[in-house]
């Protein structure tokens, strides 16, 4: 499994833009096979940087879903949104594994 780490750099000034952005992102990315983490939106600290996450299994699969995403017309939609807006600065993706295994709550510990 690869985690999937997109950084934003957003201009401040739209940032009900970013959050309409990541809203339709909400919908369209689960729909078409990544596994949604979420998207994070600033509030505090820097009021530029943003980010979304998700999971997908592999580089092919990746690749496959973002066809799809390309394809989905809320996607199109999305992607035609941020061109226009321009409240994306800069946007760089990585591709992470998990090194450690997940956090365990207290109940689990029991």
């Amino acid at each position: 499994m690869l985690t999937c780490i997109i950084r934003y750099q957003i201009d401040p000034t739209k940032l009900e833009a970013f959050r309409r952005y990541a809203r339709n992102w909400g919908e369209a990315i689960p729909r078409n096979g990544a596994d949604l983490v979420g998207y994070y939106a600033p509030h505090e600290g820097s009021a530029t940087q943003a980010y979304g996450i998700y999971n997908i299994p592999n580089l092919a699969a990746y690749e496959a879903y973002r066809a799809r995403l390309a394809a989905d017309p809320l996607g199109r939609e999305n992607y035609a949104f941020a061109q226009k807006e321009r409240f994306i600065l800069r946007e760089e993706r990585s591709f992470l594994k998990l090194a450690s295994a997940p956090q365990q709550t207290p109940e689990q510990n029991l």
